[in-house]
């Protein structure tokens, strides 16, 4: 490695091991060592061709330095063209270990990579919805690649620099002590001159670096909310698109500013590091041809020691870092396993069974339940606020007791926030109750597989959402396996089979973000088709024509009658006129059962009930103003 090289990468790494210096714990370390132990034979194998490689990077200025005296001494050919394919042999030797280490490398890095991702992936799928309720959607990504990469290069680069580094300064002092020690002397004594500045101008240059990622983040938050669909509608209908405009200008130029001051302040540290350097060979080549002319010393040595000197400062400035770096690079890991101790609030119990076959009844049996508090579910770090809001364990449910009959539809009405949604996801199994019992066909909720209550149970929600993927990749996310007709046969029941085939690419037609290229209605009517292609035995439905218009929900309820045909329903509703029909009508106000009865009974008790009716459909005209 040449000497501006040596500089560049000794302010690199003086600046990434100041960025985050907290310490560790063992018990990191003993993680760290079960993702490890998968790789151990790769990482043994690693380390001793980063010894290898140390050792080699030696021989070769010693052998150079063979061939001067060589020369000097006018000694055979032989030895000299000996000596010239010795050092042919090593670089033979030092360029295929070079590329089996990167191998090597590359493979422990990626499969560690791999290991961490899947486990950090499958984790976050376990979590309660509660978590990604909190939790910003950014930070959570950069667990999975800015602090995975961190950890890995723990292993693929910290790992075999620190081993490679060690062997070659052991060796390379030996060498060069045995060569001369006075010289030897004299270079280290320009040693702190090579590290102190490389430390100093590293702390220095980590926090531009952070501030412009800082600005980075923010001018990336700006974007990603207003250039998606609804971002971009608001701000056309509210914002301000010239201030907009001004604050991710002001930003940018930030970043422009800290840029060219970044690249000015590295190139005067490596002009600089690399003029030190030079006088340092200046003076090896003054001492050593002294020593030389004096016959104190050959004259291959004085070129042994220089070509030496550069192997000298590399692995002495790099572990000169290597605490902080090591530190910074193991952090990465802390970040991930931060994530992976969150606890799942929703876990399978050993043992649990299928849903029984057949017709299948919900019930909520003296239900009591509370959403979790923000330390149960989420990070600090992950909101990205200083400290977690804790408030939570306010009971919202009181003792809800109901059921829904194979076959028959529950309907649930009542102000905004009384607990109709949360009825709905605790069916699901989104949350466990706190007390009562959730069952499905008799059974517990808690004692089910999630498997099996995915497939009896199925929900369409309020908001109609669709992944940025195709018609056909939307609709398969209910069933893989259904075939072209099955999904057909859906669409045309979902009242949508003529509107998709006239779309430029059919089934293939992707979407957009959260579906916005189709309508409310059509969005909502594809939602049901994918619940149709599901074929659950009990259905949810949570403010499903909620936000429609009367044409919109017209077309909407007649693919709900297909939907909720022959199978046990759950009906949230604002809309009265669209649970006139349901076998039992619920009341829901403060978290609590208050009515219970059909239509007809409900209005003839006079109360909440036919108070919500009155509201809706009293025909009383206004009267204009005088």
């Amino acid at each position: 490695m040449s000497m501006e090289m040596t500089a560049w990468h000794s302010l690199y790494n003086a600046m990434h091991a100041q960025q985050d210096r907290r310490p560790f714990s063992m018990a990191t370390l003993r993680r760290i060592g079960v993702f490890a132990r998968p790789h151990r034979r790769a990482l043994a194998a690693f380390l001793v061709l980063s010894v290898v490689t140390a050792v080699l990077a030696v021989a070769s200025p010693v052998l150079a330095g063979r061939v001067v005296d060589a020369i000097v001494q006018r000694a055979e050919f032989g030895v000299v063209a000996t000596l010239a394919a010795l050092i042919a042999v090593i670089a033979l030797l030092d360029a295929g270990l070079g590329l089996l280490t990167r191998w090597l490398s590359a493979s422990i890095g990626e499969g560690l990579i791999l290991d961490l991702r899947r486990a950090v992936f499958d984790h976050v799928q376990r979590m309660p919805v509660a978590f990604f309720t909190r939790t910003r959607t950014g930070a959570l990504v950069s667990r999975l690649n800015n602090d995975v990469i961190g950890a890995q290069r723990a292993f693929s680069d910290t790992l075999s620099g620190v081993a490679g580094n060690l062997v070659t300064l052991v060796l390379t002092l030996l060498v060069m002590l045995g060569l001369s020690w006075q010289v030897t002397l004299l270079a280290l004594v320009l040693l702190p001159v090579f590290v102190l500045p490389a430390r100093r101008m590293g702390s220095r240059l980590a926090r531009l670096e952070l501030e412009a990622a800082d600005h980075n983040a923010h001018m990336s938050t700006q974007m990603t909310e207003r250039f998606s669909a609804p971002g971009a509608t608001l701000i056309k209908l509210f914002g301000r698109p010239a201030n907009e405009s001004a604050e991710f200008a002001l930003r940018a130029r930030r970043v422009r500013d800290i840029g060219v001051r970044t690249a000015m302040l590295q190139m005067i540290f490596v002009t600089a590091l690399t003029l030190v350097s030079a006088l340092a060979l200046a003076v090896v080549y003054a001492l050593g041809g002294y020593y030389s002319l004096a016959g104190r010393l050959e004259p291959g040595a004085v070129v042994a020691l220089a070509l030496l000197l550069t192997r000298l400062y590399a692995p002495l400035t790099a572990l000169a870092s290597a605490r902080v770096e090591v530190m910074s690079a193991l952090v990465s890991f802390e970040r991930v396993f931060e994530v992976l101790d969150l606890k799942p609030l929703i876990i399978e119990r050993p043992g649990a069974v299928a849903v029984p076959e057949g017709p299948v009844a919900v019930e909520f049996d003296n239900v009591r339940f509370a959403y979790p508090a923000a330390d149960k579910v989420s990070l600090a770090s992950l909101e990205e606020v200083a400290a977690l809001d804790n408030r939570g364990g306010v009971q919202v449910l009181h003792d809800v007791s109901f059921r829904a009959e194979p076959g028959q539809m529950v309907a649930l009405v009542g102000s905004s926030g009384a607990g109709k949604s949360t009825i709905a996801q605790l069916a699901a199994r989104l949350y466990d109750v706190d007390a009562g019992a959730v069952r499905l066909g008799g059974v517990d909720v808690r004692d089910l597989t999630a498997d099996s209550v995915r497939e009896t149970l199925g929900m369409v929600t309020q908001d109609g959402h669709l992944f940025h993927e195709s018609v056909r990749a939307n609709l398969l996310l209910a069933r893989p396996e259904a075939d072209e007709e099955e999904i057909w046969d859906a669409l045309r029941r979902a009242r949508l089979a003529e509107l998709i085939a006239g779309l430029p690419d059919g089934l293939d037609t992707v979407v957009g973000e959260r579906g916005y290229r189709l309508s409310g209605g059509e969005r909502q009517r594809l939602t049901i088709a994918r619940l149709l292609l599901a074929r659950p035995r009990v259905v949810i439905l949570d403010e499903a024509t909620a936000h429609l218009d009367s044409t919109s929900e017209a077309a909407v309820q007649e693919a709900l009658g297909e939907a909720l045909a022959g199978r046990t329903a759950v009906v949230i509703a604002h809309r009265l006129s669209t649970v006139r029909q349901a076998d039992l009508i619920l009341v829901i106000e403060n978290g609590r059962v208050v009515e219970r009865g059909t239509h007809e009974q409900l209005l003839a008790a006079g109360g909440r009930y036919e108070q919500l009716h009155r509201t809706q459909f009293d025909q009383t005209p206004v009267q204009p103003v005088s």
